[in-house]
């Protein structure tokens, strides 16, 4: 097979994955759609029982009550449909892989999967319920908090995104030490600043209040040991090899 019958075999696979992995969010898409109001309603959940009484969401927008609940049902289909997407993508780089390979990527796949979810559920639990109070209990007096529910979609969603993509520091060090990119002694070294940048991170990614970027520094460098830990058992130190002209000099008589 010439090299451009193999580079569009490779295209035609591609496609044929990404159109499953489309599919896959659209199918969940189409069963989550008649539950879109009550999704939205469910991420609102921790904004409206800290708002003061008699404060609601309002819609600056004429469709955004319509839009807004389709948005967020679109996003969380994604999010449901990750093992699949992962699947697919699996799929396609398998088998240009080794064993060996093979035997690291398929559980760090998981436990990205696993990882993402938690970053989100941490997010809801924990954080909205502590940075929502923070902020409607420092409204300046005469101030009435109504959020707009498209302002406050994109705010959650980027949170979502954020504390999601910052649990994968575990997989992104295990992948450093596994290549030999670095050492957890060397990342052992690097702690101090791990630490400062953590937080620096977590001022970026949140909300510019002390509690939600705490709250994210925090698990950040938890992750942080806990990848190194866990590096630890995946990183391979590069053994001197023997000099080549040394051993052929010793066969020699």
């Amino acid at each position: 097979m010439s090299d451009s019958q193999s580079l569009f075999s490779h295209l035609v696979e591609l496609r044929s994955r990404l159109l499953k992995a489309l599919l896959a969010v659209m199918l969940v898409f189409l069963c989550l759609a008649y539950f879109a109001q009550d999704l939205y309603h469910w991420l609102a959940t921790p904004l409206l029982r800290v708002m003061p009484t008699g404060a609601q969401m309002i819609a600056t927008d004429v469709a955004s009550p319509f839009f807004a609940p389709f948005k967020l049902t679109l996003v969380f289909s994604f999010f449901v449909a990750i093992p699949v997407v992962l699947y697919q993508i699996w799929g396609f780089v398998a088998p240009g892989l080794y064993r060996n390979e093979k035997r690291l990527i398929a559980p760090l796949l998981f436990s990205s999967t696993l990882l993402f979810y938690a970053g989100i559920a941490f997010a809801y639990f924990v954080v909205f319920p502590l940075a929502f109070a923070f902020f409607t209990s420092v409204a300046p007096e005469g101030v009435t908090i109504s959020t707009d529910i498209n302002s406050y979609l994109d705010f959650v969603l980027k949170l979502f995104f954020a504390f999601g993509l910052s649990f994968q520091i575990p997989i992104a060090i295990v992948l450093m030490c596994w290549t030999g990119v670095t050492s957890p002694a060397q990342l052992r070294e690097k702690r101090p600043y791990v630490v400062v940048g953590v937080f620096v991170i977590g001022m970026l990614l949140t909300p510019p209040d002390v509690i939600s970027q705490t709250l994210l520094a925090v698990p950040m460098w938890l992750l942080f040991e806990l990848g190194v830990l866990v590096g630890g058992l995946y990183y391979r130190p590069e053994e001197d090899e023997p000099d080549q002209d040394s051993s052929e000099n010793q066969d020699t008589p």
